[in-house]
This record gives structure tokens, C-alpha cells and sequence, in this order.
């Protein structure tokens, strides 16, 4: 147990680390929109305290307006129709004032249930800049005899914005530029202004440039995300760039608004990495209690049974008692094959000493005959090397299928198919049994499911269920040959 504890340990510390210093609300929540934990960033964003917002529904902190939609989306998440969405939404403050939030809903898969995890980045000022924005822009659309040129409403207003913008001509030099751009990429404006934007950043993307000439042309364009590779590592912003017109009507150049979110993507990061790390821990959890009773549970019982059979082979045991001893040890050594059998449906050496296709036939010849069912498994055009990430994913998802199928079928016979085309793997269970309405099973997803979607989800693969009522069902689980190279790590 201490052992279990000790694996354990650093995935829930490092969830609780980012979960508290997270410069974002995070919120943890049931499937029926009840929070379970937020942060501290959250409960600041909101001016409550952490048991005021544990004690209200996640529709309570919007206008209903608000709220509708964000509870729409919640209930295709539930159902199974989403794994995530994303919107921008209004929160009531503490003290009634609203607050604007760009929301993220994730669906975690956990045990014992799934839970949802939704981040929150306050985008107030964002906001408030998109409409003093749109403000200006109407201002200087019906100033037709203002002491100032658009031109210097402009500089003043990109002066003065609480948000990274940058006002520059049709040769990409520098007009203006905010407190906050200057900020964000550590320049003074004494050393912007007139300046070339490409003399400032000599390493901005191509892909960027070409967008400069498309804006210039008088094209709109936004990206809500987008990666600059500059020495010192990765920086990840969102972006809009747009033209400004002349009183003539003419473009003069453009105005880039950029929000710097490195810091978000890397906790969406970390926190990706939760599933993983929980299977991860899953297997290495398998591997020690598979071991544990192949080598010392059934050791025993193995001895156990011998020393029954000496006693009752013992002429001077009574003939009942003989009888009784035999009994036992009859029990002993259909106890011991349990142990073994459930020792390798744990931990399967046969795959790192057989391979896939030796291990999945010899774990479908063992579960057929502990079941009393019949199980015709072929295999082909399979690749030399099959990956051990991709191996044991695979063998995990058979493992999980054919329990399934077992215990909801009703039948006795099953079908497995393992084969490889040029570019994937595939697997197929099948039988012809009772089946299932694809609706049922929307709503009903077992942690079976969750974590054979899971697993293929982690090498890129996919999972498909085509079932009919009393027509039988086909799980079908395919991998891309090259995703060994960003599988998990797993104990085997």
C-alpha cells in the first residue's frame, strides 16, 4: 500500500500545484454543474469566497441569456456529443458588477465518474477595448470637422489602451504603439517609432508577413491562437490585425493587436497531461499487483496444494479425511489458476516475450477457456515491429472488449481481427448477440469505454462501436503506425 501511495503522490501534487498557482479560474465540477473545487484565482475573478461558489450551480454566476447558452453546450458535453467547447461569457461579481471570461469546458475522465474542468481567463479589458474600439471607429466615421486628423484620434487612442496594440503605415513603420505592447516585448516607444516592424522583430514569421500584405489590401484577419518560434524558446499569441483608413477613405496602414496567452498554453499543457499520467500510474499499479501474485500469491498456493496432495497421500490420514483433503485441494488449484489468470490479464509478459499477436492470441485462448466461450482470432500483414506503447494499447483494448462482449452478448462465439495496412494498425471484436441502441450507450459510457477512448486517444488512434438491438456489435480501434513516437510511457 505504501508503495501504491508513493506512485501516486507526484500526479496529485502536480495537479494541486498548477490547480493553485494557475493565474487563471479553474473550476472542477460534477456532470450536473455543481463545482467541487476552484482555485484562488477563480474565487478572485469572482469576489467570493471558495464555500460560497462550492455552494452555487455554474448557472448562477451569469445573466440568464448568458447562462442558456453556456448550459447548452454543457449538456452536449454530458451526452456525450462534445469532449470540449470554448465561448466568451458575462459573470456576476460578488458585488454585482459584470465581469467578461473566456471559458474553456474540458471532460476529464476519472474515476469513480468522469468530472468537467472549466478554466476561465478574465477578458474585461479586453473587452472594454473592443468596444472603445468600435466607439472610436464610430467617433471618427462621423467627424467630419474635427480639429484632429483620424490619424492623431488614432495614435491617442493606441496610446492609451490598457491592451498590446501597435499602430503602424503601409511601409510597416511605427506610428504608435501602447504602454502594454512595449511591455509585453520589452521595448521603449523612444525605440518604435519610425522604425520598420520587421528591423524590430527580424525573426517574424513569413506566414506573418504575408498576412501584413493581405491586411494592407484591406483584409481583416485573427487567429485565437498562433506560435512564434524566437530564440529563448516558443511564444504563443492571440492576434488581430486589421487596416486603418485615411479621411479619404484610403488605407494608411495597419493596427496589430496581440494578447500574449505562452502562460495559458502551458497549463493547458500540464493539464493534458493529466490522463496520460493517470493511465501511466494505472499501468505501473497493474504491473505491481500482477507480479505481486504470480510470484508470491501463487507461489503459495501452489505449494499449498502440493503439501495437500502429500497429507492426502499419507497412509496414515484417515480415508475421510483423505477424501475432505483431496476436496481442497481440488479448490487450491482452481484458486491458483484464477490467480494466474488474473495475474496476466494485469500483467502480460507474453507481449514483451511473444509480441502482439502472440500475446492477444494466447490471452484469447485463456479467456475463452475460462469463460466457455469460443473465440476465432486471426491476424495479418501486420508490420515486423510493432511499437510496446501500441502493443499494449491494443492488448488493453481486446482485454476490455471482450469482457463486454461476454458478459452483455448472450452468445458463445466471438470473432477478432488484428491486421495492418500501409499507414495504421487495426483491431475488430465482433459478435452477433443482443447489441445495443447507440443512444443507450451515449448515455450510459462506462469507464470501460472512457478508458479504451482514452488510450487510443493518447497515440492518435481512434474507437468506433457499430451495434444493432439483437443484430450484434463491432468495436473497431485503429492506431497510426508512427504514433509510438508520441505514446506514453507506461510500466510494463
Amino acid at each position: 500500500m505504501r508503495e501504491a501511495v508513493r506512485t501516486r503522490t507526484p500526479e496529485i501534487q502536480l495537479f494541486r500545484d498548477i490547480f493553485n498557482a494557475s493565474p487563471m479560474g479553474i473550476a472542477v465540477e460534477t456532470l450536473d454543474g455543481q463545482p467541487l473545487f476552484v482555485n484562488p484565482a477563480f474565487c478572485a475573478m469572482l469576489g467570493f469566497s471558495e464555500e460560497e461558489l462550492r455552494n452555487k450551480h455554474c448557472v448562477d454566476f451569469s445573466p440568464p441569456e448568458d447562462a442558456q447558452k453556456d448550459w447548452a453546450f454543457f449538456q452536449q458535453l454530458r451526452s456525450g456529443f462534445l469532449d470540449h467547447y470554448q465561448l466568451e461569457k458575462r459573470y456576476f461579481r460578488k458585488d454585482g458588477s459584470l465581469v467578461w471570461g473566456s471559458l474553456g469546458v474540458s471532460l476529464l475522465n476519472s474515476d469513480p465518474s468522469p468530472l468537467v474542468i472549466a478554466v476561465v481567463q478574465d477578458i474585461t479589458d479586453k473587452k472594454e477595448a473592443e468596444k472603445a474600439l468600435c466607439e472610436t471607429n464610430r467617433v471618427l466615421e462621423n467627424q467630419t470637422a474635427a480639429l484632429r486628423s483620424q490619424e492623431d484620434l488614432l495614435k491617442i487612442f493606441v496610446k492609451h489602451l490598457p491592451a498590446a496594440v501597435a499602430m503602424l503605415d503601409r511601409d510597416m513603420r511605427y506610428l504608435q504603439a501602447s504602454d502594454r505592447w512595449c511591455m509585453d516585448f520589452s521595448l521603449d516607444s523612444s525605440q518604435l517609432l519610425g522604425r520598420s516592424h520587421y528591423e524590430i522583430f527580424p525573426d517574424i514569421p513569413d506566414r506573418w508577413k504575408e498576412i501584413h500584405r493581405r491586411a494592407l489590401a484591406g483584409e481583416t484577419v485573427l487567429a485565437d491562437e498562433d506560435h512564434w518560434d524566437r530564440e529563448g524558446g516558443t511564444t504563443w499569441l492571440r492576434w488581430e490585425i486589421r487596416p486603418w483608413q485615411n479621411l479619404d477613405g484610403m488605407p494608411g496602414g495597419l493596427l496589430i493587436f496581440s494578447e500574449d496567452i505562452t502562460r495559458r498554453k502551458q497549463i493547458e499543457e500540464s493539464l493534458s497531461q493529466i490522463p496520460r499520467r493517470l493511465i501511466e500510474a494505472q499501468e505501473r499499479e497493474r504491473t505491481r499487483i500482477g507480479r505481486e501474485l504470480h510470484d508470491d500469491i501463487g507461489q503459495r498456493l501452489a505449494l499449498l496444494s502440493v503439501q495437500m496432495q502429500q497429507l492426502q497421500d499419507d497412509p496414515l490420514i484417515l480415508s475421510n479425511a483423505q477424501n475432505r483433503i483431496g476436496e481442497l485441494q481440488k479448490q487450491t488449484s482452481e484458486l491458483a489458476t484464477d490467480v494466474q489468470s488474473l495475474s496476466h490479464e494485469l500483467h502480460s509478459a507474453k507481449l514483451q516475450y511473444l509480441g502482439i499477436t502472440g500475446a492477444m492470441r494466447g490471452f484469447c485462448q485463456e479467456f475463452g477457456e475460462q469463460q466457455k466461450v469460443e473465440i476465432d482470432f486471426q491476424a495479418h500483414d501486420l508490420p515486423s515491429m510493432v511499437s510496446p506503447d501500441t502493443s499494449l494499447c491494443f492488448y488493453r483494448v481486446l482485454q476490455e472488449a471482450l469482457h463486454n462482449s461476454a458478459k452483455h452478448s448472450g452468445v458463445g462465439r466471438f470473432e477478432v481481427r488484428l491486421w495492418g495496412t500501409s499507414d495504421e494498425i487495426h483491431l475488430t471484436v465482433k459478435d452477433s448477440g443482443a447489441g445495443f441502441e447507440r443512444e443507450t450507450a451515449k448515455e450510459s459510457r462506462g469507464l470501460g469505454l472512457i478508458s479504451m477512448e482514452e488510450r487510443l486517444k493518447l497515440l492518435k488512434g481512434t474507437l468506433s462501436i457499430d451495434s444493432q438491438l439483437k443484430r450484434g456489435t463491432t468495436i473497431h480501434a485503429s492506431v497510426p503506425l508512427d504514433s509510438g513516437s508520441h505514446s506514453l510511457r507506461a510500466a510494463r
